[in-house]
């Protein structure tokens, strides 16, 4: 039986989806929406490659918080359609690794994300997260595309 179902949200309308697929299908679960920002990666709290040497400024950390803010708004209407509540948790750094970790430090039964689906020729580049995290994680994964 699945007690917990881990979302890791992003803003982005494949992460919406995930979520939308884990209410649906967990009934029962607790959910909880795990926002993990990549600090390599300004566009992930939606704002451009000036901030990038900020990192750690005030003005990084308002951008974070802003970009957090909205996604977990988001989550908020989302889990609103099915009449439910839903945990939000957020960390910075390496979203691979901070996904795989909370799943494990929070016991987590199940994984569901969202996944870009990106060409072989970007993965040098971005890596795949879910992939990864399939590989890593020590519960099921469902990926949603």
């Amino acid at each position: 039986m699945v007690r917990t179902v881990l979302v890791p949200v992003d803003g982005s309308p494949l992460s919406s989806r995930a979520l939308r697929y884990a209410l649906r299908e967990f009934p029962d679960a607790e959910i909880t929406a795990y926002h993990a920002v990549d600090p390599f990666t300004p566009d992930a709290v939606g704002v451009d490659s000036t901030y990038e040497p900020m990192i750690g400024s005030n003005a990084w950390d308002r951008a974070v918080a802003e970009a957090t803010d909205r996604i977990f708004d988001d989550v908020a209407e989302i889990a609103g359609d099915y009449d439910r509540s839903v945990a939000t948790e957020s960390d910075i750094g390496d979203p691979k690794r901070l996904i795989v970790e909370y799943a494990i430090d929070e016991d987590s039964d199940h994984i569901v994300l969202g996944s870009h689906g990106r060409l072989d020729a970007e993965r040098p580049l971005y890596g795949s997260v879910a992939e990864t995290i399939v590989r890593r994680a020590p519960v099921p994964v469902t990926v949603i595309r």
